[in-house]
């Protein structure tokens, strides 16, 4: 059986290694039309910053290595320009412009995807870069010396690091986002906390403001923003998403999904039954949704490599194995924080027809008595049965160990009810005898039994934005708490006075309590609610999440432009020297 790949790194050359472990007879042809077959490209933004010293560190392997020890015929700087599907041929162009045309019996697609570049005025500029490969790295490093300020274009997982990794290496960094928030899969309130750390830091934000074009003045390049707001920069970062690459696909008839990835059934089987595709470029099934959705990552390209390589090679339908879609699990590193999700934000379920609700509890990364515990937040989204939709985790320490704990339950089909259940391992420099996860079981399993009753935050906020005089809203916190900072209109009775002060409430009265975190709000309720308070809520999260999401998210940019021009450039570089 002669088999060609097209594409390497996760997809691709993932799946050329596995072919060859179930089968030492089969011929292997990868084409890759870059000059390298398998490189971390998650790992392309540390080395802008040095974590990542070198960068032979970020080649995995090299062509050469890999076909002498998977006797693998391997053709970098090679592209297939065309697939005649009724000949079972493959046609080639290599760099030199020479082609030649190759036959398969099976043939597996694993193009990727393509960083989106708008047709904008002044993207052509030198200044403005992509980074997807080794090659776009390349450009960047030599651009850096000579680069003092950068503005980052999108708020994704790329762009965020990006933004990172150039501030550590002593870049004036700015990040622009078209949406109010960063990281789409993460619910406002929760990447609040986000934009809050790249606020500490020192990284300018721009949210809800789109790109509209760049102009190279040969000296600077200048970023308009629809906001009529211009950044000077040196260098411009391009990370505002991505796009199946279907080409190659599209023109050789293969059907294309509602997304615009290329079309799979089950075994990872295009329109054709002798083409596969994998990675980045297809479209799968988001598990909770059921929706066909397009999941850029590298752990679901390197699963649905190996299990298309064991497809390729079965005799028929009844000894393939099914892939059964994505939850989208996924981690960042902004800073100090973790950010970690899987499933379903509670506004993607909502926006796709799920009827959901939600919980936010804040713990700690391990026992807090230990000394180094770090403060954990963690949403969890559920529907009315109690399954899991979704959970997001951001925190200094421990949130990717949480969401990797949940995608497993939710994997296994577990509800947030088993959450509660489960045996997880303890000891005070590792975690909590009631894990956050836990706990996040136990606050969602009292609001589905009618033990607790929770308000969200924007819900609390439309109530108050409206003037709601007959709300009673009382802060149980302490009076040092409350001397700091509260709820406008909000009653201060500590929740170790409640009971005795009882009296000063109006049970008749629609009542919301809060504290911190939401703990001793949950108690207060359960004061309330025993003593005849029918139509009272626990503020969920507690003042805590409502102070993030209602705060500030965005500041003014360290690069306005229209103040930058008024200055001297002596005094704009001896206060770029002392940042």
């Amino acid at each position: 059986m002669k088999i060609v790949i097209i594409g390497g790194v996760a997809g691709g050359a993932t799946a050329a290694a596995r072919l060859r472990r179930c089968n030492e007879t089969a011929q292997i042809v990868l084409v890759e039309r870059g000059p390298y077959i398998s490189f971390a490209n998650c790992g392309l933004p540390y080395h802008l910053s040095g974590a990542i010293a070198t960068r032979e560190q970020l080649l995995v392997t090299t062509a050469e290595h890999f076909a002498a020890r998977y006797r693998v015929d391997v053709r970098t700087a090679t592209e297939a320009v065309a697939i005649d599907r009724q000949r079972h041929e493959l046609r080639l162009r290599d760099a030199a412009g020479h082609e030649t045309v190759e036959r398969y019996d099976r043939l597996l697609l694993s193009p990727g995807a393509e960083a989106l570049r708008p047709p904008l005025p002044g993207l052509d500029s030198p200044r403005v870069c992509t980074l997807r490969n080794i090659p776009d790295l390349d450009r960047i490093m030599q651009r850096l010396p000579q680069t003092r300020r950068a503005v980052v274009v999108g708020g994704g997982f790329i762009g965020l690091e990006v933004a990172e990794n150039l501030h550590e290496r002593g870049v004036r960094t700015t990040l622009v986002e078209a949406a109010p928030q960063v990281m789409a899969a993460l619910d406002e309130e929760m990447a609040a906390i986000v934009h809050a750390t790249l606020r500490q830091h020192g990284v300018g934000l721009r949210l809800g403001e789109r790109l509209e074009r760049v102009v190279d003045d040969g000296a600077d390049a200048i970023v308009h923003l629809s906001s009529g707001r211009r950044l000077h920069a040196d260098l411009v970062v391009l990370a505002i998403g991505v796009r199946p690459e279907v080409t190659l696909a599209r023109d050789a008839g293969l059907a294309l999904g509602p997304r615009g990835g290329i079309q799979v059934d089950a075994f990872l089987r295009t329109s054709d039954a002798d083409v596969y595709a994998v990675g980045d470029a297809i479209e799968v099934q988001q598990r909770i949704s059921g929706q066909p959705a397009l999941v850029p990552l590298a752990g679901p390209a390197n699963r649905q490599a190996r299990l298309v390589a064991d497809n390729m090679l079965a005799a028929d339908d009844s000894r393939r194995q099914r892939y059964r879609g994505a939850l989208g699990t996924a981690v960042l590193k902004v800073f100090e924080l973790g950010v970690a999700c899987t499933g379903l934000s509670e506004a993607h379920a909502q926006a796709q027809g799920i009827a959901c609700r939600s919980t936010i509890t804040h713990g700690g990364s391990h026992a807090s008595y230990y000394p180094g515990a770090q403060p954990l937040a963690l949403k969890l989204v559920w529907d009315e049965a109690g399954r899991i939709v979704g959970a997001q985790a951001v925190g200094a320490a421990g949130a990717d160990k949480r969401i990797d704990v949940i995608a497993t339950a939710m994997h296994a089909g577990l509800d947030v009810r088993d959450l509660a259940e489960l045996e997880l391992a303890y000891a005070p420099p590792f975690g909590s005898a009631k894990d956050p996860v836990n706990v996040a079981g136990y606050v969602a399993g009292n609001v589905l039994d009618g033990s607790s009753r929770i308000v969200d935050w924007r819900t609390l906020r439309a109530r108050l934005d409206a003037g709601d005089a007959a709300l009673q809203l009382v802060d149980v916190r302490s009076a040092e708490e409350y001397a700091i900072g509260s709820l406008p209109g909000a009653r201060h009775i500590a929740l170790d006075e409640l009971r005795q002060r009882l009296a000063e409430l109006d049970p008749a009265r629609p009542t919301v309590v809060f504290c911190q975190v939401g703990l001793r709000g949950y108690l207060a309720l359960r004061i309330l609610l025993q003593h005849g308070f029918r139509d009272a809520a626990n503020l969920s999260g507690g003042f805590k999440t409502y102070a993030w999401a209602c705060g500030r998210q965005d500041d003014p940019d360290i690069f306005d432009y229209e103040a930058i021009k008024r200055r001297p450039q002596a005094e704009i570089d001896v206060e770029l020297d002392r940042a």
